[in-house]
């Protein structure tokens, strides 16, 4: 599509699913059980998970409500989920092919909505003004993810940041706005929130501990739609070379430990 960086094409994510599915962590169960306090489902929850991929969000928690829908614009990703959801045994998820800003659904449908890693990358007023008219009174609407902090980070990851700079530069963090500092684009973020009508809004953060080898990082930057083989083509057999041979001269063990600091943005409709 003219005029968007490579990484926030539509199909971006295309054939990435089975990499998302083994080397993306998990969630935190913390992370899960706090939005889910929050969240005071009643008997009988729908919930709706937006931008779904494989369903990181929706499978973990979705025998805790009646009813899941699962909307992503990647149709690899919806059939892996669906593939998922059966291994688990779970019946009551009901997927969508599509874009998140052209869902339709009934107003006041769903108790919960949720967006796991992928608000950056939607039309933020629209997608919250949507979401606010699905839910029912007191619902919630969750946005979350994951957050290398540069400044605790440790030495290993300002290795990988420089190989990523060599092959790509600065890759653009957010759909229709320049990049700026962290704090001011979460910031922005749950301004937008704010400015669809939805209050009670709260922030929450959970250092995890996460232990990576050279295979599941390799395997993580492989799931990105910045790092992936569709996304640097010919260039990507010298760019897994490079990060291979600068992460085991740093360390030969291929074992790489960091804390993750997994957090959520919890708001509820009046």
């Amino acid at each position: 599509m003219a005029g968007l960086p490579p990484n926030f094409h539509p199909d971006a994510f295309a054939g990435l699913a089975d990499d998302y599915v083994r080397y993306r962590p998990p969630y935190p169960r913390e992370v899960l059980e706090g939005f889910l306090d929050d969240a005071r489902l009643p008997p009988g929850a729908r919930l709706l998970d937006l931008a779904c991929g494989p369903g990181r969000v929706a499978l973990p928690i979705a025998d805790r409500v009646a009813e899941v829908w699962a909307v992503d614009l990647e149709p690899d990703m919806i059939e892996v989920g669906r593939r998922e959801a059966k291994r688990l045994g779970l019946g009551n998820v009901h997927w969508t092919v599509g874009r998140v800003e052209d869902f339709e659904a009934a107003p006041g449908g769903f108790d919960l909505i949720t967006i796991g890693e992928a608000f950056h990358r939607l039309d933020r007023p629209r997608v919250a003004a949507k979401a606010y008219g699905w839910l029912k009174p007191a619902g919630g609407f969750v946005t979350l993810g994951p957050q290398i902090e540069e400044e605790t980070a440790p030495p290993w990851r300002r290795i990988v940041a420089a190989i990523v700079r060599d092959f790509v530069g600065e890759p653009v963090r957010r759909l229709g706005a320049p990049n700026a500092t962290p704090e001011l684009e979460f910031a922005e973020q749950v301004q937008v929130i704010r400015d669809a009508g939805f209050v009670d809004v709260t922030n929450r953060s959970f250092a995890v501990l996460h232990e990576w080898t050279l295979e599941t990082l390799l395997g993580y930057t492989r799931s990105n739609s910045t790092l992936s083989p569709r996304a640097l083509g010919g260039r990507h057999t010298a760019f897994e070379a490079a990060l291979s041979s600068a992460l085991l001269a740093f360390d030969r063990s291929g074992q790489y430990r960091e804390e993750i600091n997994w957090g959520y943005t919890f708001a509820r409709r009046p």
